[in-house]
C-alpha cells in the first residue's frame, strides 16, 4: 500500500481542480455584456491596413487606424469560432505576419 504525503495529495487536488475549471470554461459559450451568447469576437492580426474595427467608446476614432496589413494589435470583428480558422488570434500580438488559415 502506497501512502501519499500531504503535499502530494494537495498537489493532486489542485491539479484536478484546475482541470475541472478549465473544462467548464472551455465548454461555456462566450457571452456578450447583456448575458446573451456572443455572436462576434475580436480577431487580431487579420485586418488589412486602414480596415481594422474599434469599439473604444463614444466619440473615439480608432477604427481604420491599422498602419500595416495584419497588424498584430489591430482587430476585426468576426463571427465567433472563425478567427482561428482565418489564421488570426484572440489576443493582441507582436508583428504583422500574414495569417495562415487553419483547418477546422
Amino acid at each position: 500500500m502506497h501512502t501519499h504525503t500531504l503535499f502530494e495529495r494537495a498537489t493532486l487536488a489542485a491539479a484536478a481542480a484546475s482541470l475541472a475549471a478549465a473544462a467548464l470554461l472551455a465548454a461555456a459559450p462566450a457571452q456578450a455584456a447583456d448575458g446573451k451568447p456572443a455572436t462576434m469576437e475580436k480577431c487580431f492580426g487579420v485586418a488589412l491596413k486602414g480596415h481594422n474595427d474599434c469599439k473604444a467608446g463614444p466619440g473615439t476614432s480608432c477604427a481604420g487606424t491599422a498602419a500595416v496589413d495584419y497588424q498584430g494589435n489591430a482587430w476585426k470583428s468576426v463571427p465567433v469560432g472563425t478567427c482561428l480558422k482565418q489564421g488570426g488570434t484572440l489576443e493582441a500580438h507582436e508583428g504583422h505576419a500574414k495569417p495562415v488559415p487553419r483547418p477546422s
